[in-house]
């Protein structure tokens, strides 16, 4: 079982009815469309349209499973004074007194780009528990990060 956002799960599931009742229709109309021109055994088309909807039905099923082992997070519930699950955290790096700031997440929201990262990630794994004002010492892959938590609060 996995932990998500009401955010995240809302995303899921629009992504999955996008998939089932907008791109699966279009790729069965094409390999209607593509078996109507004859020969299917030299026929490109056909058999390209068949491997996109090979490709469709995986993503399908991979975010039915997904939501399926999915559990929607109570907020309520949730410390907001430590570290973890849907924690919004700054944080100044020592070394250099660059000031960052992410959002742990479970791992279907995690988006680096966004500052959105993995509660499996070394990172936040070294940030879990922790308070505002701990001073952490991390190893992520790219060294040895000595972090200073400035604030933590729980998003939404």
């Amino acid at each position: 079982m996995e932990y998500i956002s009401q955010e995240g799960y809302d995303k899921l599931v629009a992504e999955l009815q996008e998939l089932e009742n907008v791109e699966l229709p279009k790729v069965i109309a094409a390999i209607a469309e593509a078996r109507e021109k004859g020969d299917l055994s030299e026929n490109f088309e056909y058999h390209a349209a068949k491997r996109e909807q090979a490709r469709l039905l995986g993503r399908i099923r991979f975010k039915q499973r997904v939501l399926e082992f999915s559990r929607v997070i109570d907020k309520s519930k949730l410390s907001s004074g430590t570290v973890g699950l849907l924690s919004k955290v700054e944080m100044t790096n020592l070394a250099n007194d660059m000031q960052m700031t992410y959002t742990i997440v479970g791992n279907h929201e995690a988006d680096p780009s966004a500052h959105k990262i993995s509660i499996q990630s070394p990172l936040a794994q070294g940030l879990l528990n922790k308070k505002a004002g701990d001073v952490v010492e991390i190893q992520v892959p790219a060294g040895l990060m000595k972090l200073r938590i400035d604030s933590v609060e729980i998003i939404g």
